[in-house]
């Protein structure tokens, strides 16, 4: 069997014991066809970065998927069918991970982001770059070009 996750995302209108409803549902449809839910995480009401069919709120979820792919098909199936779930994603993973996911994880637990390059790249405090480092066209010595049609 492969492993998955997939996360989907909820109306805003149910409440989150409907959410959970909802994800037991979809985890009896994968004991059905011989898959099992290894994980699910709850993340809550989350505001949506743009409004999706009229909702600009979502209770997300997050489920660890150990099943063959018509399991997960048919689950993906009764997602699009259900008039409560928004958008869902299945991604196909090499392995579970027994921890929390980083959604799940205090910033503190998330680590250090490590040395990040200065706001403006490697150049440091000086000029964009130097004005004698290249050759440049002369400027043009002479009248400026007249406008068409402005002599008649």
């Amino acid at each position: 069997m492969a492993f998955y996750e997939s996360v989907f995302i909820a109306r805003q209108d149910i409440s989150s014991t409907q959410v959970d409803t909802l994800t037991d549902a979809f985890a009896e449809i994968l004991n059905q066809n011989g898959g099992k839910l290894a994980k699910k995480e709850y993340w809550g009401l989350k505001n949506l970065t743009y409004r999706i069919k009229k909702n600009r709120k979502g209770h997300y979820v997050m489920l660890s998927i150990d099943a063959p792919a018509a399991a997960v098909t048919e689950m993906e199936r009764n997602m699009r069918l259900n008039e409560d779930v928004l958008r869902y994603l299945t991604i196909r993973v090499e392995g579970l991970d027994a921890g929390p996911s980083i959604m799940m994880q205090s910033k503190g637990e998330r680590g250090d982001r490590g040395d990040r390059p200065r706001r403006w790249g490697d150049r440091e405090d000086g000029p964009r770059r130097d004005r004698d480092d290249g050759f440049r066209r002369p400027r043009r010595e002479g009248p400026a070009p007249e406008a068409e049609g402005a002599g008649t």
